[in-house]
């Protein structure tokens, strides 16, 4: 049987004393994927108490999104946007480094892409 895994895994972690959002996306991501995602992402949201949000997404296993699932990523971008301070993107496929220079247009605070999930840190932790 061959099962093809797609999603977002969503988490709060820490470096040192500073919390951070936490995104790993997988696969294809789909509007149905979205339906759940966007409740969990807001709860996520809701639940940092800091004025402004730090995130970091691994996007090193994603290969994109269906056309109704970007049009929903991009409306979750919007929704939220005002609430970043830094969102790093960790990647390796030079799409995604575009994406995240389109992201930033859309977004308060800044967002970078990175090929190495250790600078990505680094730089969230700066």
């Amino acid at each position: 049987m061959n099962m093809t895994r797609h999603g977002l895994s969503i988490g709060i972690e820490r470096i040192g004393n500073e919390f951070f959002l936490s995104l790993k996306a997988i696969g294809t991501l789909t509007h149905k994927d979205y339906e759940k995602i966007n409740p969990m992402i807001d709860s996520a949201l809701a639940s940092i108490n800091d004025p402004k949000v730090k995130v970091f997404i691994d996007g090193s296993e994603l290969d994109g999104w269906e056309l109704r699932a970007a049009w929903d990523d991009f409306k979750l971008g919007l929704k939220h946007g005002s609430e970043f301070d830094k969102i790093a993107i960790f990647g390796n496929k030079q799409w995604q480094e575009y994406a995240a220079k389109i992201g930033s247009w859309f977004v308060s605070g800044e967002v970078r892409y990175f090929e190495e999930s250790g600078e990505a840190l680094t730089w969230l932790h700066e």
